[in-house]
């Protein structure tokens, strides 16, 4: 599959990148028709040298100043290609090994092309997208810079519409942002993370979780091998019903994201209401989108085999074609099956996963669909526990094999199919739609019981079933102009989210007495499983705009807009079907950011937004008993530096975000939202490829999180429980010199102390995790096959995850291999 430089020609972008994009793609027409009109094995000389490309595109239409350096030939095509605002393709064997005289002067997109690759062995060819194909010099090259052209043939190119990948292959340049479409991440006034397959691939993820956490300002709340995944990005929950899957709400699993599914991740740090809406729950520390994955212009046939610790066996099979005359119809199959025992004491897990995800793409018409099914079932999942309001000191973690809960199952079951339609009505006007729908239940044993200081505790289990079913459609248009010097991008876009979920608790009647550290089996229920009823009814209504302002030649741009927001939701007595509450709210959230470039490769951002989140209803006990709040708002201000070395790119970030509580005042008991938790921080990062064949992700983030209001006053200054002083990440990933194809990586992830209760008296300790792994790139009959092993939590360490009031323990060393064979 071909490396992609430079920007994306879509539509969903901003309107600077179509108005270059249109001129390379008339460019290429021009060029491509005198090829295809002259005589087969006719000759063009063309003038490749930089002076005279130069000498003539001076005071060409479109022509603009270039400074590249010169390199390595793929650094060069990179920073071309996102300079000029056009696409480049090529497979990273066509420029493996080759130099780059650079470019310096004014010249037209297509001619300074032309001007890079001089005597550099490649030739460009367009493609009747617009974009340019970089592949080796044909034979009939002559030594003085004539080429000759034989009869073209043009397919168009499938670039599945995202950014390419950056210095290393690890990150993407940028990703998507909802409703203000695709940029690059130099581009837009927020901090992103977007992580590529190949990061997904090299470092065998499993699931969501096992891929975001490489970067410092996010965590996971839970453990792998627990009931679900919940993640914790500047301090904030992000609940895993919230992950977008191709930026629609609620049709991605609630309980965790298979890997197999993944092409990029993409994580906005911060609010993100006004681009992606509220979603189900409300997060509002950040927004984690799933792009699915689609056909390559390349064929992909893929077989993977796995073993996971203790003895897990699987497989997983990855199958992608295109077909028609230009490649407009897309296949892409994903199977994963799974079983055997975990690292949990007596824990079993079986897995079964498939997905199809389908396309249609030409010049002007883009359509997706995308369905998957997915099976978990477990004996034994890892368990989470809460502590006694006596304890002055939680316990110690106990082994990460320990289930305290043995006896324990869980079964979940999701399905969902998505559709999405694109069209260029026009050549700066885009309109689209998207409808989805997701049904998923969970049936599983729910024991509780607090512990003690020294573990101690008395269980009693539980049935616990749900469902969830979800229905959403989005549409929206976006329009590129300019008003004398100043360009817009315009978008309008609306959506609605359906939601009805219902459940079956079904309480045990014995209890018995159990410790973390030496449990007992779990008691018996003594009651039959009942089937679950409805308990609430929701719809989330919007309507937003923005407008993306460009000056000074785009080293200006400022972003504005607004979303109105209604919430609506009905709550149902599960055991007897009546309505016991309703609620029909609404309120508006604002967005500003703006980027200023200084320089070429420096980007200076600031941002404000308002997060959205649903709601509250007043408990039973409190004196307003039933009174529903309306959605409430979260502030977030932000500013930064990023900066694009080539190889390596930086960030530096500050940031402040508020956050309402709800509280019961101690002398009223009256229930309200007039609590308030204030985090700010400073977060560091570098990605990219520090040398040839040296990957790294470092990142660091420092955290200022206070309880600045709280029922009574009574913890007013506390720190934040749940929000750790400091968290660092490293990554590293390695091509040895000495044995070609061999690769090493390891990481390290380190989370400082933090609280555990609002009244800053118990504390959970610092940990640190350390990975390694290794892969070696070889072939065996013919056959691509790599192969990889990683080791995750290499010294065994203990320590506890916090979700809430629960806690879980990390899982225990785990060993992960591999051996994948592309036939």
């Amino acid at each position: 599959m071909g490396h992609v430089r430079g920007q994306q020609q879509r539509p969903s972008q901003p309107h600077w990148v179509h108005r270059r994009t249109r001129m390379a793609c008339a460019l290429g027409r021009i060029a491509l028709g005198a090829a295809v009109a002259a005589p087969t094995g006719a000759v063009l000389a063309v003038a490749l040298t930089p002076l005279s490309a130069q000498a003539q595109n001076a005071g060409a239409p479109g022509a603009r100043a270039f400074d590249i350096p010169a390199g390595s030939l793929e650094d060069a095509l990179s920073r071309f290609g996102r300079d000029a605002g056009i696409m480049l393709s090529f497979k990273p064997e066509v420029t493996a090994g080759r130099h780059s005289n650079g470019l310096k002067g004014t010249y037209t997109p297509r001619n300074g092309l032309d001007a890079l690759v001089a005597g550099t062995g490649v030739e460009v060819v367009p493609q009747s997208n617009g974009s340019f194909l970089i592949q080796p010099a044909s034979s009939a090259a002559s030594l003085d810079g004539a080429v000759a052209l034989p009869t073209t043939h043009v397919t168009a190119t499938y670039d599945n519409g995202l950014q390419p990948a950056y210095a290393g292959g690890q990150i993407a340049r940028g990703g998507s942002l909802g409703m203000l479409g695709s940029a690059d991440a130099m581009d837009v006034p927020f901090s992103t993370m977007n992580y590529t397959e190949q990061m997904v691939r090299d470092q065998q993820a499993r699931t969501l979780a096992d891929v975001v956490i490489n970067e410092s300002s996010v965590r996971m709340l839970t453990s792998s091998g627990g009931f679900g995944e919940d993640f914790q990005i500047r301090g904030y929950t992000v609940s895993s019903s919230d992950v977008g899957l191709n930026g629609l709400y609620g049709m991605a699993s609630a309980s965790r994201v298979p890997a197999a599914i993944v092409e990029r991740i993409e994580v906005l740090k911060g609010p993100g209401t006004l681009m992606n809406g509220i979603g189900p729950s409300g997060s509002i520390g950040g927004a984690i989108n799933v792009v699915t994955k689609r056909a390559t212009s390349e064929p992909i046939t893929r077989l993977t085999t796995t073993f996971q610790s203790k003895s897990q066996l699987g497989v997983e099979a990855d199958v992608g074609r295109r077909f028609g005359e230009n490649q407009e119809w897309g296949v892409r199959l994903n199977g994963v099956f799974r079983d055997g025992n975990t690292t949990l004491d007596n824990g079993k897990q079986n897995i079964g996963f498939g997905s199809v995800g389908l396309d249609y793409t030409t010049q002007r018409l883009r359509w997706t669909l995308d369905a998957y099914t997915q099976h978990e079932g477990d004996d034994n999942f890892r368990p989470q526990i809460g502590f006694q309001s006596s304890v002055k000191k939680i316990p110690d973690a106990p082994s990460g094999y320990r289930n305290f809960y043995p006896g324990s199952e869980l079964h979940l079951h999701d399905s969902a199919v998505t559709t999405r339609l694109e069209y260029d009505v026009l050549r700066n006007v885009t309109v689209w739609g998207a409808v989805g729908y997701h049904y998923a239940t969970a049936y599983q044993t729910f024991p509780s019981g607090p512990a003690d200081a020294l573990g101690n505790f008395t269980v009693m289990n539980s049935y616990y079933d749900s469902y969830t079913r979800s229905r959403t459609g989005e549409v929206g248009a976006r329009v590129n102009f300019r008003t004398f010097d100043v360009g817009h991008t315009v978008t309008v876009q609306a959506s609605r989210l359906e939601q009805d979920s219902g459940n079956a608790y079904v309480p045990g009647s014995t209890s018995v007495a159990s410790n973390i550290y030496n449990p007992s089996p779990l008691p018996g229920i003594g009651a039959a499983r009942t089937e679950a009823k409805k308990a609430s009814e929701s719809a989330l209504t919007s309507i937003a705009v923005t407008d993306t302002l460009s000056f000074l030649n785009d080293r200006v741009l400022l972003t504005g807009g607004l979303r109105h927001q209604r919430v609506a939701l009905d709550n149902f007595s599960t055991a007897t079907g009546a309505l016991t509450g309703t609620y029909d709210q609404s309120a508006v959230s604002p967005l500003a950011g703006i980027v200023v470039k200084p320089l070429q490769n420096v980007s200076v951002y600031a941002n404000f937004t308002s997060g959205l989140s649903r709601g509250g209803t007043a408990p039973v006990g409190t004196v307003n008993a039933g009174q529903v709040f309306p959605p409430y708002k979260s502030k977030q201000y932000e500013a930064g530096v990023k900066a694009d070395w080539g190889p390596v790119t930086t960030t530096v970030s500050v940031f402040q975000v508020q956050r309402p509580n709800a509280v019961t005042d101690p002398s009223t008991n009256l229930y309200s939202f007039d609590g308030e938790q204030r985090n700010r921080g400073i977060e560091l990062s570098a990605y990219g490829e520090v040398v040839k064949g040296l990957r790294l992700m470092a990142s660091a983030t420092f955290y200022d999180a206070k309880l600045t209001k709280t029922a009574g006053g009574t913890n007013d200054g506390n720190d934040a429980n749940g929000v750790p002083k400091r968290a660092f990440n490293l990554g590293v990933d390695w091509d040895t010199p000495w044995v070609p194809g061999l690769s090493l990586n390891g990481r390290i992830i380190n989370t400082s102390r933090m609280y555990f209760n609002a009244a800053n008296t118990l504390e959970l300790p610092a940990w640190t995790r350390y990975d390694i792994g290794a892969r070696y790139r070889t072939r065996v009959a013919g056959k691509s096959v790599v192969f990889r092993a990683n080791i995750e939590n290499l010294f065994n360490s203990n320590y506890w995850l916090m979700s809430g009031t629960y806690a879980t323990v990390a899982a225990p060393r785990t060993f992960l291999l591999s051996a994948q064979i592309d036939f």
